[in-house]
């Protein structure tokens, strides 16, 4: 069924299959760690101010995701050619400017956290004395910029070194879970914690690229970055596309998360975050196939439409066994593994880790829709999907959680999911016809 197949479509295939493997690999060692810090922190702190812990982590992530851009798929996209042609400063260039792009959101969304933070510090319900503790892990979170040495790496094939860097936030809070267990067992120890995870996981993406490229990414002297732009027809109309449609998309998930605390308190939010948690981890595999498959459908999407829709069904295919699996998986280990990681008292999340792990396999089944739309110069449909499919799940939060509490919430994910994948399924299969 999987056969790697000749050609382009089957050699795209196989790397994909190599690169997704590096992928899992650092996150089966990243998942293992997580189940560890998770118990860790979840016994420690209680249902209530681990409900506040994931408020804090949420709000960090939407002002981050809001403000920040995937810089990484702007040095695959446009990277390509450059690479292809041996202009390494050219290759320089748009890293350069994607950096820039990076620095600048950090001080927008420094900006943004410190004025929500100043007005609706009581609304969000963190406690007294932690606004300037979220902001400056904000900050850490926004300065520690990851994405474009990231980019680096895969325009050269060299997911084992992310994979690497990668397991660092993991492996870093783990290093920092314990001490702050032992030491300063509140939700200030625990964000140090997390804030150090994100530095070290940073250094060690940099260091890797800079010793993968070498002298391929040229020279950092070589003329302005800002030259990019120029050299690079479009870069700013894929740039605002990515940064839109992951907003969105983050937006979708962590205001969830908000939203369920503004409607039943702290407790419901980490409930649901561990829930959302759990079956995010469980579907893991969706966006490790999605790096892998944008960047093999980047390169074939230059190749011809056979090539293009042999590797997209293909990819269909592997994502579809996958998503039936993780179900089966959620449906027999879900409760005891919900008991042994977190304690009984976080079992009643069982419900909301079954729906949401439904919600997630729907998602990781179309994995490769939004990057054949992005591969093939349709980035501005998929974010208009992307934004109706948020609309729709805000919208359906808003209505069922008055009615349904959190299992509202979690229904309103899947009934997003379907209407997302049937989108984006009919976008993709016309792009490929086309």
């Amino acid at each position: 069924m999987f056969k790697q197949g000749s050609g382009a479509a089957g050699d795209g295939f196989a790397r994909i299959l190599a690169n997704t493997g590096w992928l899992l690999g650092g996150k089966g060692v990243g998942g293992v760690l997580s189940l560890v810090y998770l118990a860790i922190v979840t016994r420690t702190l209680g249902v209530a101010d681990f409900g506040r812990f994931a408020l804090v982590l949420s709000a960090a992530t939407v002002i981050k995701t809001l403000v920040s851009f995937d810089s990484w798929q702007i040095v695959v996209r446009y990277g390509q050619r450059h690479l292809a042609t041996g202009d390494g400063d050219a290759l320089n260039r748009v890293l350069r400017f994607c950096v820039l792009v990076d620095l600048a959101s950090a001080a927008v969304g420094g900006l943004i956290a410190a004025i929500i933070l100043f007005f609706f510090e009581d609304l969000l319900g963190l406690g007294v004395g932690m606004g300037w503790q979220v902001w400056l892990f904000c900050m850490v979170m926004l300065i520690t910029i990851r994405s474009s040495p990231t980019g680096v790496l895969r325009l050269f094939d060299r997911f084992d070194s992310a994979a690497l860097a990668e397991t660092m936030i993991p492996v870093g809070r783990m290093i920092g879970a314990i001490p702050a267990w032992l030491l300063m067992p509140n939700i200030t120890g625990y964000l140090i914690a997390w804030g150090m995870a994100e530095v070290l996981c940073a250094a060690t993406y940099w260091y890797l690229a800079i010793k993968v490229g070498q002298d391929r990414i040229g020279s950092w002297g070589a003329g302005r970055a800002m030259d990019a732009k120029h050299e690079n027809p479009g870069i700013i109309g894929f740039l605002t596309a990515t940064n839109l449609q992951t907003s969105l998309t983050s937006v979708g998930q962590q205001v969830a998360v908000l939203i369920v605390g503004g409607f039943v308190g702290p407790a419901g939010a980490g409930l649901y975050r561990l829930a959302n948690q759990l079956a995010n981890s469980l579907t893991k595999i969706s966006s490790l196939l999605s790096r892998s498959i944008f960047v093999e459908l980047a390169r074939t999407s230059d190749q011809g439409k056979e090539a293009l829709g042999d590797l997209f069904r293909r990819t269909n295919r592997l994502a579809l066994v996958a998503g039936v699996v993780i179900i089966g998986l959620i449906l027999m280990i879900g409760k005891p593994l919900l008991g042994l990681i977190a304690g009984q008292e976080f079992v009643p999340a069982y419900p909301l880790l079954l729906m949401l792990g439904v919600a997630a396999c729907i998602e990781l089944i179309g994995v490769s829709y939004r990057p054949l739309l992005m591969a093939t110069d349709r980035a501005g449909l998929s974010l208009r999907i992307t934004f109706a499919a948020t609309l729709l799940l805000l919208g359906l939060q808003a209505l069922l959680l008055p009615l349904y509490g959190t299992n509202g919430a979690a229904m309103a994910n899947i009934v997003s999911s379907l209407a997302s994948f049937a989108m984006m399924g009919l976008a993709s299969r016309r792009a490929v016809r086309q």
